[in-house]
């Protein structure tokens, strides 16, 4: 069993940083090292969205426009976890952020195509 365990959310001011950690674990070795990966986020009352992207061996990424230039996703495939580091927060990107893992190479902004999810973590800014 695929388990992914996010970590680094919080309360900021805007302005302020974040980087939030996904790790993985179970049959880790084969999902992280050759599947895309992204990050997801949903704030109260609105569609969970795609907000950043990777391929398995992190050639590729992909941006929502609006966090293009403030956020940076990566990977670490030796210790298989992900990253999404988010700088000059807004209050509007607030919202419980999701790790997801892909059943594709490369990281798609269609949520049906990742079959893994963490169970989330809270990202507050306050203006």
């Amino acid at each position: 069993q695929v388990q992914l365990v996010e970590s680094g959310g919080g309360l900021v001011e805007a302005r302020n940083s974040l980087r939030l950690s996904c790790r993985t674990s179970g049959r880790t070795g084969r999902i992280f090292s050759n599947n895309g990966m992204g990050w997801f986020r949903q704030a109260p009352g609105k569609e969970r969205e795609f907000v950043a992207g990777i391929s398995w061996n992190g050639g590729i990424t992909d941006y929502l426009d609006s966090v293009k230039g403030r956020f940076t996703i990566s990977r670490d495939r030796a210790e298989n976890t992900l990253y999404l580091q988010m700088n000059s927060l807004k209050p509007e990107d607030t919202a419980v952020y999701y790790c997801a893992a892909s059943r594709l190479a490369t990281a798609t902004r269609t949520p049906s195509t990742y079959p893994y999810w963490g169970q989330g973590t809270q990202v507050t800014v306050s203006a």
